[in-house]
């Protein structure tokens, strides 16, 4: 049996390194975006860091177990028909996995009772899948290198 995503991305032991390597995914994918939608993504990421720059960290660290839980169906099927790496294997099922992760989001933003971040969450959900799908080399690269 393959080892569960929970049991080695979660291990407190690595928790740190795997929150730090996403935070650098998050970096580096919205560095990368451009245009106006990539412009108004960067002001409003860069705005939310330096409001506090513990909201990332502390988000990244409060929705991993969840987006844990949605990635390990797809670790299980590809550690078992394998493939060339994790990420080729996620992108070949981008909108399965896109949803299954914006799934998280969703479900934190419909159980908020704040109007204002559920405006803000409206307001960019519809490039979301869009911006997860294009995330997922990296993230399966990261997945690899703690999971393995």
């Amino acid at each position: 049996m393959v080892a569960a995503l929970n049991e080695t991305l979660l291990d407190p032991a690595r928790l740190p390194a795997v929150v730090a390597d996403v935070q650098e995914l998050i970096d580096a994918e919205v560095s990368d975006k451009s245009g106006a939608s990539g412009l108004a993504l960067k002001g409003g990421y860069g705005a939310v860091k330096k409001v506090g720059p513990a909201i990332v960290p502390e988000a990244v660290e409060g929705l991993l177990p969840s987006f844990v839980t949605r990635l390990e169906p797809f670790w299980q099927d590809y550690r078992t028909v394998g493939g060339a790496g994790f990420g080729d294997f996620l992108v070949a099922r981008g909108d399965e996995v896109a949803d299954a992760l914006l799934g998280v989001t969703d479900e934190k933003i419909e159980g908020t009772s704040k109007a204002a971040v559920k405006k803000v969450y409206s307001s960019l959900r519809p490039s979301a899948k869009k911006n997860v799908v294009e995330a997922l080399p990296r993230l399966g690269t990261l997945v690899e290198k703690h999971a393995n």
